[in-house]
């Protein structure tokens, strides 16, 4: 059920709006230029043009990277992306709520776009708080009053109760963009009601919260499966007592993932049917890929990918799969001796008949290389906050939406 408003209740003609986007972008360190435009042109061509072609002024609010990050850049250039994305010019201010920012405003006319400066250039932007204090900042009490709309579209931030997410919910009518909404119908579907069998497939380095995923999918009968690959296969392995061979054993202390072993260890005895882990493994030696059954370890070699038939029994089972979920790679796709297994799982998930929603950076860099993404069902550009979401955890971005949707009915 949905708890919020979204952009079909409200007339946005002759409105100002003010929209907070996710426009952070990979950026070059070097150069100080955006290298991909992804997320820029989601919000482009969905929110940003409804609202222009409906005659909304509208007021873009975004962040890029953090302060003293070498990503940490004005948004002049998003704005020049979003003039390109859209066809048609696109203001820009280098400044956020000063004289200059709100004398632009004034003067926007119908179906014109606005780019604000990055709002961490506001020191208390990423302070914590309640949308109650956030709007008793600066931000908010000098932007509010020029403003009759509030549309949070990023979801990729939603997991942030920073001052620009959540603050403008209490004194500005507020609804969802299109990408907040699309995130969060295409996550309920496959966490409130999904079609069975449902599976999850977690890899990648990052593992930290493989654990709470699994466990939150398994004890609520959302998932029927979870496939490991990656680094999050290689830790599900090791908490088996699998001794992975000193390097690779070295890498998961380091990644301080030791603290996981013991509550992996108790759901794969909890679920030894539903949890399934590599049956082999792929490692380079000289030069070229070599597999190993798992009953051949440890091995002196890093660990690459998955191996073959570790792919084909995974592959069995996403084939017969309703719902598809995946958040990271198989292995090391970027090297394509051992982009073996995340290409073949990939192509599985993009051939099935199933609802598929796939996520995470790397997953995405995985689909584009393979030029499989026009084949998912939904991709999420989301990091955290698709982690978060997936874990059960309330995004205060979407609380605060779903309150200001209470208020208004």
């Amino acid at each position: 059920m949905v708890k919020y408003l979204t952009l079909d209740d409200v007339k946005v003609k002759d409105k100002t709006v003010v929209v907070r986007v996710d426009f952070n972008s990979p950026i070059d360190p070097e150069k100080k230029t955006i290298l991909d435009d992804t997320r820029i042109r989601a919000h482009g061509e969905t929110t940003i043009r409804e609202l222009a072609d409906k005659g909304a002024k509208i007021v873009v609010l975004a962040h890029q990277g953090r302060k003293k990050d070498p990503d940490f850049v004005p948004l002049k250039q998003h704005a020049e992306a979003l003039s390109k994305i859209l066809g048609k010019p696109v203001k820009y201010v280098d400044d956020l709520f000063g004289q200059r920012a709100k004398n632009a405003i004034r003067n926007l006319k119908n179906g014109e776009t606005l780019v604000l400066e990055n709002v961490r250039t506001f020191d208390a932007e990423t302070k914590e708080g309640t949308p109650e204090e956030h709007a008793k900042t600066e931000l908010v009490k000098n932007l509010a009053p020029l403003a009759d709309l509030f549309v949070n579209d990023a979801f990729a931030a939603a997991h942030r109760a920073h001052v620009s997410i959540i603050g403008f919910t209490p004194v500005l009518q507020s609804v969802a963009g299109r990408i907040m909404e699309r995130e969060l119908k295409s996550l309920s579907r496959v966490l409130e009601k999904p079609e069975k069998p449902c599976v999850f497939i977690l890899g990648g380095a990052k593992a930290d919260d493989s654990l709470e995923i699994s466990k939150h999918v398994l004890d609520n009968g959302t998932a029927d499966y979870i496939l490991t690959g990656g680094v999050v296969g290689q830790v599900f392995l090791a908490a088996q007592g699998i001794d992975l061979g000193r390097a690779n054993m070295e890498l998961l202390k380091k990644e301080k993932l030791g603290d996981l072993m013991p509550g992996i260890m108790d759901l794969e005895q909890k679920y030894p049917e539903r949890v399934k882990t590599p049956t082999d493994v792929a490692v380079e030696t000289n030069g070229k890929r070599k597999e190993i059954s798992i009953e051949r370890l440890p091995t002196e070699y890093t660990i690459m990918d998955i191996g073959a038939r570790t792919t084909e029994h995974y592959s069995k089972i996403v084939k017969d799969a309703k719902t598809v979920v995946a958040s990271g790679p198989m292995g090391v796709y970027e090297n394509d001796k051992f982009s073996f297994g995340t290409k073949k799982i990939l192509e599985e998930i993009a051939n099935s008949k199933a609802f598929s929603l796939v996520g995470g950076g790397h997953t995405i860099g995985a689909l584009e290389k393979f030029g499989l993404g026009q084949k998912i069902s939904y991709v999420s550009t989301a990091g955290g906050a698709l982690i978060e979401f997936l874990m059960g955890k309330k995004l205060p971005g979407v609380v605060a939406l779903e309150e200001a949707g209470i208020r208004k009915t």
